[in-house]
């Protein structure tokens, strides 16, 4: 999405099976957002009509829509509740999370599609030099690797779900890996 000063945000990457553009279902006049792939990707267009009637008479096809709307509002949700919450340092944090599919149904993925920096920043809100900061503090503190691919560790977990800064659950995952105990605080 851009603002009119020129302004871009990431809102989502979707993967396969998403849908986007439904807003015109609500009666949305104009298109507010774009979207753009960053792999190879198919894309199947359903005019307005074709996606009503397939809604009201197909009632498999409505409750995977259903299921698509609800969890993109929770997903949303999230989202704001991050940005209004947690410092830029946790959002990423979260974010690379969620693109390696931690939390998801399935197994994670630790090795995420290539994305660029700026991307990142875009979407959690900060600058692409504040990522590669965080980026480096992450690599050096065992949560991530990244060369030529981006492997994220469960140990970034710890961050988010301990409410840890960086640096002791960086600790703590040095620790568990060598078998022994982290230092106290």
């Amino acid at each position: 999405m851009v603002s009119k000063p020129g302004r871009e945000a990431v809102l989502a990457i979707l993967g396969t099976g998403d849908f986007f553009g439904e807003s015109c279902l609500a009666g949305q006049p104009f298109c507010m957002k774009s979207a753009i792939a960053i792999g190879d990707a198919t894309i199947m267009r359903v005019e307005k009509q074709a996606m009503i009637r397939l809604l009201r008479q197909e009632p498999a096809f409505s409750e995977l829509f259903m299921t698509h709307l609800l969890s993109r509002n929770i997903r949303i949700e999230e989202d704001l509740m991050d940005q209004l919450f947690n410092s830029s340092e946790k959002r990423l944090a979260r974010i690379l999370l969620l693109l390696a599919n931690f939390g998801k149904e399935g197994k994670p993925e630790p090795v995420i599609a290539k994305i660029s920096q700026e991307t990142l920043a875009e979407m959690i809100g900060t600058t692409r030099s504040r990522v590669s900061f965080f980026m480096n503090k992450f690599r050096k503190l065992g949560f991530l690797e990244y060369n030529g691919g981006l492997k994220i560790h469960r140990s970034l977990l710890n961050v988010i779900l301990l409410d840890q800064e960086p640096r002791r659950a960086g600790q703590q995952a040095a620790a568990a890996r060598a078998g022994g105990s982290a230092p106290e605080k």
